[in-house]
């Protein structure tokens, strides 16, 4: 059986994903065959797995690091909010169905055999867990039914990193406060602080160390910089998506719904010199982009009434009808459409009427389709005519059935009119070909030549982990580490 190290954090966006991940990389670099895991993930970011598996995109990100194929073993448990109050439930991949707050905490407990069956089956496999937590270690209201952090680590004798963000500021409250909360059993796991997101000379935060030491009695495992590296973010924290302004040549605007979900489908086109991605959440912030992408949303009429109260409609309408292309993914497809209709309440029912940008009607179903994909373009005309025959992998994820009576943009489905492009297929913009002939076309619209290179996303995503790993094992200290979960080197 594999020995667990568990990352927990002060509070949400402390870079625990961030570090599980580094740890991952550090320790596959170092001979050791290491798996993340996460009990439970709430996160509208999911992945399909080659089994057709739903999991937290960030724990496939981790397995990525790791040089392992995702699987439902990383992430037992997931929920993807529908409402404030209420998510859906997806345990060991597949859908057990929507629950309100007050309902899954009564019956969470019940889900321990299948977050251990999990965890056993990966530890069977591998050296070492990485086990990440999710928002604070020190919950006191949840206390009682946590499966995620304590809860967690007691149920596998994992000891503990806790990880604080000084870039948020209040690291001292954040570490030596969490300290205080904790029951003093649950302390005792805790066997190195680290301080996350430092900016500046760490010298100066040397006498910073001896303070969390003197008054936490845990040793500080290190004092990590904040890491500049391209690697996906988790879900709505996400900087990316505070990003309301175009500062290159080529700009990218995306819709960001109020349910945005698998906005990642975009990092493809940040690795392209001159190119900018924004996010637009008000009418007059559209302005008129190079390309228009409404992405994947969890709650698709919610979101397609809030375009239409926004105004945003209008806008995305008028900005096609000028001949700016849009692109549609998953949910942003459905809304493309003429009309949506929920009569199953997968999203809590009701019809729409859709932008009306392609020919297309979507009904919901009881059954949400989960797969991976690879396919081709069809052939297209319009704007976006190069991408035709044009080779993509991705999966889909979504509980509508679309059926179109346009010309088709996929040889799996999907379609286009004119200037306007919709499909349920995440990750289409990946591969090099794909997102390159839309940034030449994008700049020969402009009246500018491009000849920069296609980016080949799976080995860019391998040189940020290794920048991700190269810079967490300089500053933190891996001997402590690897002693923390028994491995001798």
């Amino acid at each position: 059986m594999a020995r667990p190290i568990m990352i927990q954090g002060t509070m949400s966006n402390v870079g625990k994903s961030l570090l599980t991940a580094a740890l991952c990389r550090i320790m596959r670099q170092d001979g050791y065959s290491a798996a993340p895991f996460k009990s439970q993930n709430m996160a509208l970011n999911s992945y399909i797995t080659r089994d057709g598996l739903e999991i937290g995109r960030a724990q496939a990100m981790q397995a990525e690091a790791a040089g392992l194929e995702p699987s439902v073993l990383m992430n037992p448990i997931l929920l993807k909010p529908t409402t404030d109050v209420g998510s859906q439930v997806i345990v060991n991949g597949k859908v057990r169905g929507n629950m309100r707050a007050a309902e899954y905490f009564r019956h969470k407990k019940e889900l321990i055999p299948d977050i251990l069956s999990a965890y056993n089956a990966l530890s069977e496999q591998h050296d070492i867990i990485v086990i990440e937590g999710a928002g604070s270690a020190a919950e006191l209201n949840l206390k009682a039914d946590d499966i995620v952090n304590m809860g967690m680590a007691k149920l596998v004798d994992a000891p503990v990193l806790l990880v604080g963000d000084i870039d948020r500021g209040g690291i001292f409250a954040q570490l030596l406060g969490t300290l205080m909360l904790v029951e003093p059993e649950e302390k005792a796991r805790i066997k190195g602080l680290v301080v996350n997101k430092f900016r500046g000379d760490k010298a100066i935060f040397r006498s910073g160390v001896e303070i969390l030491e003197q008054r936490g009695g845990v040793p500080v495992a290190g004092v990590v910089p904040y890491i500049h590296c391209d690697i996906e973010d988790e879900d709505s924290l996400s900087d990316k998506l505070s990003n309301h302004s175009s500062g290159g040549i080529i700009d990218i605007a995306v819709i960001r719904l109020p349910h945005i979900s698998n906005y990642t489908d975009l990092d493809a086109f940040l690795q392209y010199d001159g190119v900018s991605v924004r996010y637009v959440t008000r009418y007059p912030e559209l302005g008129e982009p190079d390309m228009i992408v409404l992405p994947g949303t969890k709650s698709t009429i919610a979101d397609m009434r809030w375009l239409r109260e926004s105004g945003l409609e209008t806008a995305v309408k008028r900005a096609a009808a000028k001949g700016i292309p849009v692109f549609g993914i998953c949910g942003g497809y459905q809304i493309l459409g003429r009309k949506i209709a929920d009569p199953v309440c997968s999203e809590g029912g009701g019809t729409v009427e859709g932008l009306g940008l392609l020919d297309c009607d979507t009904q919901f179903r009881t059954e949400k389709h989960r797969t991976q994909t690879v396919g081709r373009f069809a052939e297209t005309d319009g704007i976006f005519s190069g991408l035709s025959g044009l080779t993509f992998h991705g999966y889909e994820i979504h509980m509508g059935e679309t059926v179109s009576r346009g010309a088709p943009l996929l040889d799996c489905g999907g379609t286009f009119s004119g200037n306007v492009y919709g499909c349920y297929i995440h990750g289409i913009f990946d591969d090099e070909r794909v997102s390159r002939t839309i940034v030449k076309t994008l700049y020969e619209r402009r009246g500018l030549h491009f000849d920069g290179a296609g980016i080949d996303r799976r080995a860019y995503k391998e040189q940020q982990f290794d920048i991700l790993a190269d810079e967490v094992r300089r500053n933190i200290d891996m001997d402590l580490i690897y002693r923390i979960t028994g491995q001798v080197r």
